[in-house]
């Protein structure tokens, strides 16, 4: 009997230290038979998971065996497993606890596929999350998450998810895209530290239709001026507001030609080099 064939009888039975030590063995035939032993429990197959070269067909064999999986921590284990199988992990995802499924979008090396089915179940449970778990959510969120949470506008929560490390100027984008929007959202982005100086956010903070006059005129200034020709085009902000940006497009330009006769004027007052 080879020593492989020897390991494989010794992992129906071993206890203690010696299955701890079988748990690591490198032969797959062995750790298949571990999983017919009595004495395997819910904390040593857990520890079997963490081993990342662990071969495919194991993890296919406790996926096979309906009762291994009643345990959370197991299906856990295995929704976090780099070689679980695709279409067993995308089913997985649904059995997952909330902060589980923000550490499967957040882990570095998990496909992206799986990221944005994680993504996916959270979207779908926000309605109905109570307002503890938002605040969670709104501090250590996915992006998605986090701009999903800006553009419901709980007051409660707007000013943490704009501080979330993961929240991104197109999250914030998105949200400010939205005609319809709580009122302290506005004011919450355009008095941020960090985005209320992020050019294409002021941009999008002058276009909405929420945006108080006082938030558009110290934006104002700092717009190209053909992104304020952009603004002043028919349809795009209320005709009052369309009629102010025409007048500081004229002024602009007005001084923009002013400027450029005053160079001609001096151009051609200065004396001319000497050969």
């Amino acid at each position: 009997m080879t020593e492989v064939a020897k390991d494989r009888e010794r992992a129906r039975t071993a206890t203690g230290e010696q299955l701890a030590v079988l748990l690591h063995h490198p032969a797959a035939d062995v750790l298949l038979a571990l999983l017919d032993n009595p004495a395997l429990d819910e904390a040593q197959l857990c520890l079997l998971f963490e081993r990342k070269n662990l071969p495919a067909e194991v993890l296919e064999e406790v996926v096979r065996r309906k009762p291994l999986l009643k345990s959370y921590r197991v299906r856990r284990a295995l929704a976090f497993h780099p070689r679980t199988p695709r279409l067993v992990s995308l089913r997985l995802l649904r059995d997952l606890y909330l902060m589980d499924l923000v550490q499967i979008a957040l882990l570095p090396g998990v496909s992206a596929e799986l990221k944005r089915n994680a993504e996916e179940q959270l979207l779908a449970r926000l309605p109905q999350l109570p307002l503890g778990q938002k605040i969670t959510l709104a501090r250590r969120g996915p992006a998605r998450i986090a701009g999903a949470l800006l553009a419901e506008g709980h007051a409660q929560i707007i000013s943490i998810v704009l501080d979330n490390p993961y929240m991104t100027e197109a999250q914030i984008l998105k949200a400010l895209s939205r005609e319809k929007l709580s009122t302290a959202v506005i004011p919450a982005i355009s008095h941020h530290r960090k985005w209320s100086i992020t050019y294409n956010i002021r941009l999008a903070l002058v276009r909405h239709p929420s945006a108080p006059l006082a938030t558009v005129l110290a934006y104002l200034p700092e717009l190209t001026v053909s992104d304020v020709r952009d603004l002043a085009a028919p349809g795009i902000v209320t005709e009052s507001l369309r009629k102010y940006l025409q007048a500081e497009v004229q002024r602009r330009t007005r001084a923009i030609k002013k400027g450029e006769s005053s160079r001609e004027s001096s151009d051609a007052g200065s004396p001319r080099e000497q050969d």
